[in-house]
């Protein structure tokens, strides 16, 4: 009996050394080989038109007399329509919204020592949503047709979108991918070794710029810049 306890003991003890052996190498390994490697970043970048815009167009009318400030922006909203139908826009591409109404008497905060201020304030938006984004371009810098007629506008922005980025994000990400790809092999031969597999990747954050205005809105712009960004490690081998 007393032996069996020593042949177990032995084994133990024997388990535990080949267990401390073998661990701080495997670590070892294991950082020796993570060392053996190169991250590096892939840029590419693709020259891009918008292919959606969408402007809105605000009025406003007010007086005192309730039915004849609402005759006048009716009269506002048609001419607004027919000066966008003339440009070619579709019935489909115009969007009339409803008619905000604010009555000043209404509010209980009014400045009540304002005897010229008119009483009712009507606003309305119509709004193109249309895929011909350089005629939305053209009819906003001809609105001073509107303006000679009277309509006054509280804002007139269009907005510019790029809606095809699934399309064109493969080619980028394959550009992106080739380039640190190049930079890994540079990188290699300085070091006299050889870029192996990746070890690790990352696609980074996929950009739309303004092309030429780096101060512009991104959406403000009908020319844009997609920039796409990847982070990849590879394996370096002797």
């Amino acid at each position: 009996m007393e032996n069996q306890h020593k042949i177990l003991a032995s084994v133990i003890l024997a388990s535990g050394l080949a267990c401390a052996g073998f661990f701080p190498g495997y670590y070892y390994y294991k950082t020796h080989y993570n060392s053996r490697v190169v991250t590096v970043k892939g840029l590419a970048e693709q020259d891009v038109t918008a292919d959606m815009g969408i402007w809105n167009i605000q009025f406003t009318v007010n007086g005192n007399n309730l039915s004849e400030v609402q005759r006048q922006i009716e009269d506002q909203a048609a001419m607004v329509t027919q000066f966008l139908e003339n440009r070619k826009f579709t019935k489909d591409e115009i969007s009339v919204d409803r008619i905000e109404t604010n009555d000043l008497m209404a509010n209980p905060y009014r400045d009540t020592n304002s005897a010229e201020a008119s009483r009712f304030i009507l606003t309305q938006n119509i709004t193109v949503r249309s895929t011909k984004v350089s005629q939305i371009a053209e009819a906003m810098s001809q609105t001073n047709e509107l303006i000679g007629k009277g309509i006054i506008f509280s804002s007139q922005n269009a907005s510019y979108f790029f809606t095809k980025l699934n399309e064109v994000k493969p080619a980028l990400l394959k550009k992106s991918t080739q380039n640190a790809n190049a930079a890994a092999i540079e990188f290699a031969e300085n070091s006299h070794s050889k870029v192996g597999k990746i070890y690790t990747a990352n696609q980074g954050v996929i950009s739309i710029q303004p092309r030429d205005d780096p101060n512009a809105s991104e959406t403000s712009q009908i020319n844009k810049k997609i920039r796409v960004v990847s982070t990849i490690t590879y394996l370096l081998e002797d």
